[in-house]
């Protein structure tokens, strides 16, 4: 018989992952207490619940925007399915995240946006960490949309 799995552990998956505790403890007892193990195949399982997600409409959302410096300025679109995962603050939490990036990347536009390696974590492509708060809120969510004006650059 394998030891319980500790509470903290159980925790910290779930909120990495946004999983219930009962499916975020047998994940760990899967992967016989080996946290990133665990983690890992929770990621697969969430990323694979986004990809089916992909076809549900999204017409609530938020527009964000960025100024840098007074200098770079960017705003940007960011749909979901309902108004109540656009007021968490994971939500508002990627959209600045993504409004950063577009500052400090210059994407031409959003599908090579998504291809890009996210700035604040390059071992992720922005679209995989899209995909990632897809899974965690449970909804999809698109990139609509954005736009980036910089001092002194004509379009």
């Amino acid at each position: 018989m394998m030891a319980e799995i500790p509470i903290e552990e159980i925790k910290r998956l779930r909120s990495l992952t946004g999983v219930g505790i009962t499916d975020a403890k047998r994940a760990l007892m899967d992967a016989g207490g080996d946290f990133d193990k665990a983690l890992e195949e929770m990621n697969k399982k969430g990323l694979t619940k986004a990809e089916k997600r992909g076809e549900r409409e999204t017409r609530a959302g938020m527009i964000g925007s960025y100024v840098h410096d007074g200098r770079i300025g960017v705003l940007i679109e960011v749909n979901c399915e309902t108004d109540f995962v656009a007021k968490t603050d994971e939500f508002k939490e990627l959209v600045k995240d993504l409004s950063l990036h577009i500052c400090s990347m210059d994407p031409e536009d959003v599908e090579e946006l998504l291809k890009q390696e996210f700035v604040k974590d390059t071992s992720k492509t922005v679209g995989n960490v899209v995909k990632q708060a897809n899974a965690q809120l449970g909804e999809n969510i698109v990139v609509r949309r954005f736009s980036r004006l910089a001092l002194g650059e004509v379009s």
